[in-house]
């Protein structure tokens, strides 16, 4: 494999995980809801799905792969659905929530890794490997490209028809633009529609765990994630809230991961000036809408 076709392949690999990610935030941010916790999301669905594929029975064969990956939803949804229902019951604004069910997440995946889950030897603190059922199949043979990747294709897309063209994501996207107009002159049911907002977005963000473990890792580790959910807060502003331009930032994102592993392996500088150019990438995009709308206000 070349050197380039090797970039190539860890570049979709990264971007897979930011993509998805980052769909999740945007559609919650779509909504008007800060979800901070993506990354909490995202390990909850992680373990989820490492605990279904290091206890489903070989014998159910391929059936683990998707039952992993919809339990990596279901327990994504269920982390979001607790700071849906404090906002919504006792005002506690997401923000404050999510942060904590971050931690909440990674200090009880760190737990069962050296508990409940740990490998059998007691040495590393990860599970088992997942069942083979529950391997993501591999796109390209000879490489570590998965399936996981088209996975974030079709939910990006399918995410924009439907905030697009449905009754669901034109409310969705009412309640986000002006929570007051949608609920006094759209007759919408605000705070239901942001709750299962907040929720789809969560489950979007498990099953990004879930498709880490079942395509990269094949097993829970501790630290599992390395901040994807905050990157994904970078991927999904850059890209305008847009579920498509998420495939674009994601993968730009993804790129610039794997450049600074290179980097650091090959030249010696250090992988953290990928969060320096990421950051500088951000501010550039605000700078420049900032000027946009300025502009657009002194031509009226």
């Amino acid at each position: 494999m070349s050197q380039t076709t090797a970039f190539i392949v860890d570049t979709l690999v990264h971007a897979t995980p930011l993509m998805i990610t980052g769909l999740a935030v945007a559609i919650a941010f779509r909504a008007g809801i800060w979800n901070i916790g993506a990354d909490g999301q995202f390990i909850a669905g992680a373990t989820a799905a490492a605990w279904i594929g290091v206890s489903a029975p070989a014998t159910i064969g391929w059936l683990a792969l998707p039952l992993a990956l919809v339990a990596g939803a279901i327990a994504g949804g269920i982390w979001a659905a607790i700071a849906a229902w404090l906002r919504s019951r006792f005002a506690v604004l997401e923000v404050i929530s999510t942060i904590m069910l971050n931690f909440i997440a990674t200090y009880g995946a760190s737990y069962l890794v050296r508990g409940p889950l740990q490998e059998p030897t007691h040495v590393f603190p990860q599970t088992s490997s997942i069942v083979a059922g529950a391997h993501m199949p591999i796109l390209i043979s000879d490489t570590r490209l998965h399936w996981g990747f088209i996975l974030g294709l079709l939910l990006s897309v399918l995410t924009w028809y439907a905030m697009k063209y449905s009754a669901t994501g034109f409310r969705i996207r009412a309640s986000g633009m002006n929570p007051f107009a949608a609920r006094n002159a759209g007759l919408i049911n605000v705070p239901r529609v942001t709750s299962g907002a907040f929720i789809v977005s969560g489950a979007i963000a498990g099953i990004a765990g879930g498709v880490e473990v079942c395509g990269v890792t094949f097993a829970l580790y501790e630290n599992i994630s390395p901040g994807y959910g905050y990157t994904a807060i970078a991927v999904a502003l850059l890209a305008g809230l847009n579920p498509l331009g998420v495939i674009g930032t994601g993968i730009l994102f993804g790129a610039l991961e794997t450049a600074a592993g290179t980097m650091q392996r090959n030249a010696g500088i250090p992988a953290t000036t990928a969060s320096v150019i990421e950051a500088v990438v951000i501010l550039g995009v605000i700078g420049i809408a900032q000027f946009r709308s300025r502009c657009s206000v002194s031509a009226t």
